[in-house]
């Protein structure tokens, strides 16, 4: 099913570095070793794939099983051989839905480190999706439209299903629905059903579960859909054929699914060897004839492992329930997979390199949820720029990088969420939001940073009985009290959307920070009542605000 082939023998180059990236998955551990290039081009020179059910145990048990625990621990010792043969300098190990949903997880990591000394990551669904866009964006050809139109990238996975919404070429929204092929396995399946009631039973299940009619994307304006994963590979690999690299000269307004559709030679330069096209039609024909199999009789008849075999039919039917949502009649299948995009995430790191993508999409990531919240996004806006002038007009007293800069914007954007909640003490709920939420790009650790922030931008400062706070690392508590303080004095002088962020300047005079504003009318009123609530400002900065008219 899967097209990632093993290559033995090859030995990395010197003047490369060598990068491993491993991914637990609900069905098997795969891992990919690559050579970086000094010209930051990516080679993989080994892939390898094992297969593990833990989501067997998780989905139906919601813990990981000693017999499962053991195989963990075996393959991934056999995979650190392999790493220290090869004289890997990077190795990222992530897993996803579930290591997320186990119950003894901790268990899990703190016996794979004792056993390898590999520091297991349990990544949430935004960190998967940024992945998953980061490998596609590595291998679609730009002349596909991913970053043209409407798109919609998909993974059916064990536990979860992967929905990354992309406006001309953007991130809109993400979602991680709790729809995957072995969670259905697991729950649904008997395998007494005729093919049709499986169909329907499973097809019910999809809609159901993953709302496809009520989702926060409008998918009937997706005119790119982009399946990953192994299952969609096998259907690309089955009934695909080869995709067309659509002119760059093409009009606006020419609709790529009828060129797509047409007979016409001319119309295409070349076609894309690596990425196919499912149509519609033969994407249902397959799936009919999976239907009237049982895993074992697939894995004969196609030559599969038994655990590819079983999440086949599922993993179709999510892909078709979603593809008839959309305006498209087919769907490109990606070679890449997320293991493409860590060790492509591993590569940019260690070149010291910044995505500008990512840091883009996590901005409108926020937004997204800020107008899930109702929250006044043009209010929310101003705040943001006041507060990202402060940051950059007292560079020399924080000390923060980028980073904590785009924390800083991204807590702006959403502190005012948790007045969907309440009118009162709505910094409390809006810390229980942003905490509980998926920011694409951001770790949960970056995500639950952003929540505090939010929280302390007003009323009382963090105090030692603030459990959640005080259990954080101290330079995480540093950090959060810097942006805070930052955020509240941005907060107070916008009260409100008419308050142009560009009547204001910010100066340094000593012990002073002087904010200038074109158009006050009372500068001493104001400096009172910032000084009511500029209390963390001055402990954490040291700095006394004083505000001026010129």
């Amino acid at each position: 099913m899967d097209n990632e082939q093993t290559f033995t023998g090859t030995n990395p180059k010197p003047a490369s570095r060598t990068f491993a990236a491993i991914d637990i998955g609900s069905n098997s551990v795969r891992m990919a070793l690559a050579q970086v290039l000094p010209n930051g081009q990516i080679e993989v020179f080994e892939r390898l794939q094992r297969a593990l059910h833990l989501g067997q145990d998780v989905f139906l048990r919601g813990r990981i099983g000693a017999r499962c625990m053991r195989g963990a621990v075996e393959i991934l010792t056999d995979y650190k051989y392999l790493i220290d043969q090869y004289g890997a300098t990077s190795v990222r190990v992530v897993a996803t839905s579930a290591l997320r949903e186990a119950s003894n997880a901790d268990n899990f990591l703190d016996r794979v480190f004792l056993a390898t000394g590999l520091d297991v990551e349990v990544i949430d669904v935004a960190e998967e999706c940024r992945l998953t866009l980061s490998a596609v964006r590595g291998t679609m050809p730009d002349s596909l439209r991913l970053n043209r139109d409407h798109s919609l990238i998909v993974e059916a996975g064990g536990g979860n299903t992967i929905l990354v919404f992309l406006e001309n070429g953007e991130i809109n929204n993400i979602l991680g629905p709790r729809v995957g092929s072995i969670r259905m396995c697991e729950n649904l399946v008997t395998g007494d059903e005729s093919p049709e009631r499986r169909i329907e039973v499973l097809s019910d299940h999809i809609r159901s579960s993953i709302g496809i009619g009520h989702l926060p994307m409008k998918l009937q304006t997706c005119e790119t859909f982009v399946a990953v994963g192994g299952d969609a590979r096998f259907a690309a690999c089955e009934v695909g054929t080869p995709a067309h690299l659509i002119p760059k000269n093409l009009a606006k307004d020419d609709n790529p699914k009828t060129m797509l559709a047409s007979d016409n030679p001319t119309i295409f330069a070349e076609r894309v060897t690596d990425v196919k096209c499912v149509s519609l039609k033969h994407l249902n024909q397959l799936i009919n004839v999976c239907a009237k199999l049982m895993p074992e009789q697939l894995a004969r008849r196609y030559h599969l492992e038994f655990s590819e075999a079983e999440t086949i039919f599922p993993a179709l039917l999510v892909y078709r329930e979603l593809l008839l949502k959309t305006r498209c009649h087919q769907m490109i299948v990606s070679s890449a997979s997320m293991r493409d995009g860590v060790l492509a995430d591993m590569a940019l790191n260690a070149s010291g390199g910044d995505d500008s993508a990512v840091m883009e999409g996590a901005r409108q990531s926020a937004r997204a949820l800020a107008e899930r919240y109702r929250v006044d996004l043009e209010h929310a806006t101003q705040v943001a720029m006041v507060a990202l002038r402060i940051f950059d007009a007292m560079q020399a007293d924080h000390g923060l990088g980028a980073r904590p800069r785009l924390l800083l914007e991204l807590a702006a954007i959403l502190h005012e969420v948790g007045t969907i909640v309440a009118g009162t003490a709505w910094h409390k709920h809006s810390y229980y939001l942003i905490a509980h939420s998926d920011i694409f790009g951001m770790t949960r650790d970056e995500t639950k940073a952003i929540a505090h922030i939010a929280r302390y931008h007003r009323r009382s400062p963090p105090k030692p009985n603030h459990i959640e706070y005080q259990m954080l690392p101290r330079k995480t508590r540093v950090l959060i009290y810097k942006l805070a303080a930052i955020l509240r004095v941005a907060d107070l002088l916008t009260p409100e959307r008419s308050v142009s962020p560009d009547r204001f300047q910010f100066e340094h005079d000593d012990d002073e920070f002087i904010i200038v504003d074109a158009e006050t009318t009372n500068p001493s009123s104001e400096e009172r009542v910032l000084a009511t609530r500029s209390e963390m400002f001055e402990d954490i900065f040291g700095l006394r605000i004083r505000i001026e008219k010129r």
